[in-house]
């Protein structure tokens, strides 16, 4: 009997000791930021952006001109002359709706150039993230950037860093913000 429960105490132990994992995370935040071609992928973005947004405000600024003239004029136009008129004002605000749609829609051309530019840059962090956590033997790395909910982080656990580093960036190391009593 004491054999049995000597073996069921071992067996437990190890059992035990086998499903400790480890757990580290990282703050893509930071990470992001000090990858100087994540910044130059943004800065053509946002130049992009707004580029695109002038050309945009140009055309409903000449629909907005249409439509003031029109109702100027509306008094005097025979009704074809109104209903051609009308007609001219809603075609051109649906192409400014559309060009809006192409240009900043969920699959419109700025979508499409952010994952031209900064998908391959996130492809290269979370590489480097798998290997560090296949090296290191992590069963999870949390990311504490965004939206994600992590009430306490100890510093040890951060793997951000050692990201960069395995990237070849230097850093400013992080600002490690301690809670008030």
């Amino acid at each position: 009997m004491k054999k049995i429960i000597l073996i069921a105490a071992i067996i437990c132990a190890f059992g035990f000791g086998a499903s400790a994992q480890k757990y580290a995370f990282v703050n893509t935040d930071y990470i992001l930021g000090n990858v100087p071609e994540y910044a130059d992928a943004q800065t053509q973005l946002d130049e992009l952006s707004i580029q695109w947004q002038k050309e945009i405000e140009v055309k409903f600024a000449e629909i907005d001109k249409m439509y003031k003239n029109f109702q100027n004029e509306a008094v005097l136009l025979p009704e074809d002359m109104k209903k051609k008129r009308e007609d001219d004002i809603i075609k051109k605000e649906k192409e400014a709706k559309d060009l809006q749609k192409k240009r900043f829609g969920s699959d419109g051309d700025l979508f499409k150039k952010r994952q031209e530019l900064v998908k391959p840059i996130q492809e290269k962090v979370y590489n480097a993230i798998e290997e560090i956590s296949t090296t290191e033997n992590y069963a999870v790395v949390f990311d504490k950037s965004g939206n994600a909910t992590l009430i306490f982080t100890n510093p040890k656990y951060d793997i951000s860093e050692q990201v960069l580093d395995k990237l070849g960036y230097t850093y400013k190391p992080q600002q490690t913000t301690k809670s008030k009593k």
